[in-house]
């Protein structure tokens, strides 16, 4: 077995939702500008809630929703940029509050919106060195610790929320590609004890980034599988902008309606933007075994990456 399988997924968001009217009470904004260049109307933020109850809340509904045993898991990562502690990580705190065997690898990965692609690779890795048959995979994030609320090229773009995912090995189609390019210009966020500590952005370049590599990165896995857009059932795209979604979609013209968009409910969430996607394909019972899929994303790094696999 050489790919992996997606058995369950599960989402969690904050309690507060946060409209772009809200918005508009403290910076200079309003709905209609931001819905006009985003497509986001709302997104959720923390009040009480942390990264690592998301996180835990998502996996709960992951780990019910497979039915599985518990104790087969054999690796906790999580996807983040926004944990509640430089260390202990938040995977760490996700197998405590699971009650999860000790004997078990538990880590965070650090690859902003990217993350959760880039956990796919690592966990396609680590399946079959474990000796469990299950991997959790969770993105999870708490943008709003990071958001500067008195910038609104950046503050309207970000939401809090987790999903997780549970995988196995199998002998499905699967294959994957990831790239990087250095970069700490277009979009960063400065460090433990930084005078700021905000995420900054050059919104054009990253938009013109974005729009030249996610049709690059699709393409790309594509023709490694030997496959057309007309044997994919879904592509799900990191949820950034819906203008960049339908820049994407341009280039694959009849297929349209098989990009998945739900940025407007959930603003942009980083890591957690295509296992929460996934799992609403998955619980308005969209998905179907056997289906073919394709996530692509992109973030901070820079990096982007592009994975094909059935259901």
């Amino acid at each position: 077995m050489n790919g992996i399988q997606i058995v369950s997924t599960g989402r969690a968001l904050p309690k507060q939702v946060v409209s772009n009217d809200d918005l508009s009470r403290i910076v200079d904004t309003n709905d209609e500008w931001i819905t006009a260049r985003t497509g986001i109307k709302n997104r959720y933020k923390c009040e009480e809630e942390t990264c690592v109850s998301l996180a835990v809340e998502a996996s709960s509904k992951a780990l019910e929703n497979a039915g599985i045993d518990k104790n087969e898991i054999g690796a906790v990562i999580v996807a983040t940029s926004t944990g509640d502690y430089v260390f202990p990580s938040v995977a760490c705190m996700v197998q405590k509050e699971l009650g999860l065997d000790e004997e078990i690898t538990a880590f965070d990965l650090s690859s902003a919106c990217t993350g959760f692609l880039h956990g796919l690779s690592v966990a396609r890795g680590l399946l079959p060195t474990l000796g469990k048959k299950y991997i959790l995979l969770v993105g999870s994030e708490k943008m709003s610790k990071i958001m500067d609320y008195s910038d609104r090229s950046t503050c309207i773009l970000f939401g809090d929320g987790a999903g997780a995912a549970i995988l196995a090995e199998s002998d499905n189609i699967y294959y994957q590609r990831c790239w990087s390019r250095g970069n700490n210009e277009l979009i960063a966020c400065k460090g433990v004890g930084e005078e700021s500590s905000y995420i900054t952005m050059n919104g054009q370049e990253v938009f013109r980034f974005a729009v030249t590599v996610l049709n690059q990165a699709v393409s790309q896995i594509l023709t490694d599988a030997g496959l057309t857009m007309d044997d994919i059932d879904y592509c799900v795209c990191h949820q950034a902008n819906s203008r960049i979604i339908q820049h994407v979609t341009k280039h694959f013209k009849g297929h349209e309606d098989k990009f998945y968009v739900n940025i407007d409910r959930y603003g942009n969430t980083s890591a957690a933007s295509i296992p929460i996607a996934l799992d609403e394909l998955w619980q308005e019972g969209k998905l179907k075994k056997g289906m073919k899929i394709i996530c692509v994303g992109f973030g901070a790094g820079l990096t982007w990456s592009s994975a094909l696999f059935q259901v």
